[in-house]
């Protein structure tokens, strides 16, 4: 099986597209139970949700504050995931929460990884 990261993409500035704690619980709840049926499948790798704060490296090592939630879909967090193919990741990440929000979406993309050679596996 091949690795895929699911990244999740929220609206993280819109006052109005934030839940209230009881909305938030009820939405954890439903990502746990979401994550826990990937582990019984053996399926689940790791993952995490991520700060808001962090750097921005730009070239000539520039670095600045960052990145911002400027934009109404923000990387909120990710998991990793075990799949046959493509199709088998994005049909797990189709139930993810996540996706019950309003304008929010989820990335699937495989992670490549290199060979004890150094070239990048396939």
């Amino acid at each position: 099986m091949d690795e895929f990261i699911v990244l999740m993409r929220l609206d993280l500035i819109t006052k109005a597209a934030q839940p209230s704690p009881e909305q938030m619980k009820v939405y954890m709840e439903s990502y746990h139970q979401w994550v826990d049926g990937i582990v019984a499948q053996g399926q689940f790798v790791g993952g995490t949700g991520l700060s808001s704060e962090g750097k921005v490296i730009k070239p000539g090592k520039v670095v600045t504050d960052g990145p911002f939630a400027e934009i109404k879909e923000s990387i909120a967090g990710f998991v990793i995931i075990k799949a046959n193919d493509l199709d088998e990741a994005a049909q797990l990440a189709a139930a993810c929460p996540i996706l019950n929000g309003e304008g929010n979406s989820v990335e699937v993309r495989k992670i490549v990884v290199r060979d004890p050679n150094g070239s990048y596996a396939k």
